[in-house]
């Protein structure tokens, strides 16, 4: 599944750099964690933001499972097209395809998540969550909104079964046989047709944002 492959690498750059920027101005204190499989710290503020607009599409509800593979999708849709996810999570495959697995936590976990619930409920009825407010877009490009509409457009309409059908199918998903097993940037790459210097431009370019990122926090918590 390739999405708007673009011709040149520094044009890939260009725009990835772009949207990592974005994601990266006006990081509230506590709100960002570091990730341990992805190349990128996990931004709660910005995936609160990705995943509001897609239940906002939906009309402010929906199952939790699918959400997630609908978060997915946009992530990977975004690392082969400009070389960047969304939400800055870390993936991993488990029985019902891949996750993102930072805002698994948040939906599923009990642990303190100062962002997400001021704006998403934690699962209720039959395992769905709800839209309490707006999400802001302030963490979102133009291109990253743009992308998430035409994955819902895409994917939006499908019930969360065939969803996991769907991502089952996927290359970089392994059957994790009832455990959890993680899905690196490489891996989707590879999956998505990628050649090997396109991805050693890809992960070299997010561990650079990786250190900067560091350096940002450092001199906020100097």
């Amino acid at each position: 599944m390739r999405w708007g492959s673009r011709n040149g690498e520094s044009v890939r750059k260009r725009d990835s750099m772009l949207l990592i920027s974005k994601g990266m101005c006006g990081v509230s204190h506590g709100a960002v964690l570091v990730s341990t499989i992805g190349m990128l710290r996990f931004d709660e503020s910005k995936a609160t933001q990705a995943a509001g607009k897609l239940l906002a599409m939906r009309g402010g509800r929906m199952h939790y499972l699918k959400l997630i593979k609908l978060l997915y999708l946009a992530d990977r849709a975004a690392l082969l097209s400009w070389g960047a996810p969304i939400t800055t999570d870390r993936y991993a495959s488990m029985d019902h395809g891949p996750i993102v697995s930072n805002i698994y936590d948040l939906i599923t976990d009990e642990k303190p998540k100062p962002v997400w619930a001021e704006f998403i409920s934690p699962p209720k009825g039959e395992y769905e969550v709800e839209l309490l407010r707006p999400t802001p877009n302030d963490r979102l490009s133009a291109a990253e909104e743009k992308l998430l509409e035409e994955v819902y457009r895409n994917y939006g309409y499908w019930n969360r079964w065939k969803l996991v059908e769907f991502c089952h199918t996927l290359p970089e998903w392994k059957n994790p046989q009832g455990g959890s097993t993680p899905i690196s940037i490489r891996d989707i790459l590879q999956a998505g047709g990628e050649d090997e210097d396109v991805i050693r431009a890809v992960i070299r370019e997010l561990r650079a944002v990786r250190s900067a990122e560091v350096a940002l926090a450092n001199l906020r918590d100097a």
